[in-house]
């Protein structure tokens, strides 16, 4: 526990906080910026005293119940909140299981990119969500169940496992030993999530490749930096593919582009086209 770097970490995010955000009055006599220790301590359900301790660096090792009260007090964000376990020397506890909900920035991010086809996973590889030109160049995930939107799951056990490439892409046995590197290391993250339990159960139980790829213990992992579609309509589509990681939901926006000026660019332009003209037809 860093008793100092608590105590200035607590008093800097107390005095960003205007009393009208919680809720409280001003009053005519506030000299400091922000909330007053004994208002922190109300809204955290502390007493006065204990916090006054905490920002003094003498108090005690605070519990999860404590840092939970006080990240709730001072509207911590997810990272900040993690921040306040690690510095009293309490990691915060992991979550039940995968964070399945995109923040809407990152939707309104995937519709504004028109010439690039992205999708939002899981941290186990479950498609969470897609713009038009994925869906031209990929599938319609929004026709499948929940189940079916599971790449790893498609990779070891859909058409690819009976010899049928993934998407028809040229990289689905180096994209089946990244996945399994990477749920190895989710679920160690997830050890008490039933369904990524259920998950790497059902692969051991269904895939001789994914029992030898699992038992090598691997967790270090590299993404494929180009891929290529070999599409029905368009032909072969070759894609560039960035990773961005959505740290605090341990999810990933992969980004599909291809080369400026390149056949692929033209597909990829054609099947904005197609894409639209079905969204279109469904309406």
């Amino acid at each position: 526990m860093d008793r100092k770097e608590l105590a200035h970490f607590l008093r800097s995010r107390r005095e960003r906080i205007t009393p009208a955000e919680v809720g409280l009055l001003a009053g005519p006599r506030r000299r400091t910026p922000g909330l007053r220790r004994e208002e922190v301590a109300q809204l955290a359900f502390i007493s006065t005293e204990y916090y006054t301790r905490l920002e003094q660096a003498r108090a005690p090792h605070p519990s999860h119940e404590v840092l939970a009260g006080l990240a709730r007090a001072l509207r911590l964000s997810d990272i900040e909140r993690e921040h306040l376990h690690h510095l009293a020397g309490a990691p915060p506890h992991p979550p039940a299981g995968p964070c399945r909900e995109v923040p809407q920035s990152i939707l309104d991010l995937l519709h504004r990119l028109p010439q690039a086809a992205a999708t939002v996973t899981s941290a186990t590889f479950e498609v969470l969500a897609f713009n038009d030109l994925a869906t031209a160049l990929m599938e319609d995930f929004s026709v499948r169940p929940r189940r079916d939107r599971n790449l790893i799951r498609r990779v070891f056990l859909g058409p690819h496992a009976q010899g049928q490439r993934l998407y028809g892409v040229s990289d689905a046995d180096a994209f089946a030993r990244f996945a399994t590197k990477r749920l190895r290391a989710a679920a160690a993250r997830y050890p008490d999530d039933p369904e990524v339990a259920e998950l790497v159960a059902e692969l051991l139980d269904g895939s001789e490749e994914f029992t030898r790829l699992w038992k090598a213990h691997d967790v270090s992992a590299a993404p494929t930096l180009c891929k290529t579609f070999q599409h029905p309509l368009v032909g072969p589509v070759t894609v560039n593919c960035d990773v961005l990681d959505i740290t605090d939901r341990d999810q990933q926006v992969v980004i599909y582009t291809a080369v400026p000026g390149s056949p692929s660019e033209e597909a990829l332009r054609l099947l904005s086209v197609i894409g639209a003209q079905r969204m279109e037809a469904t309406l």
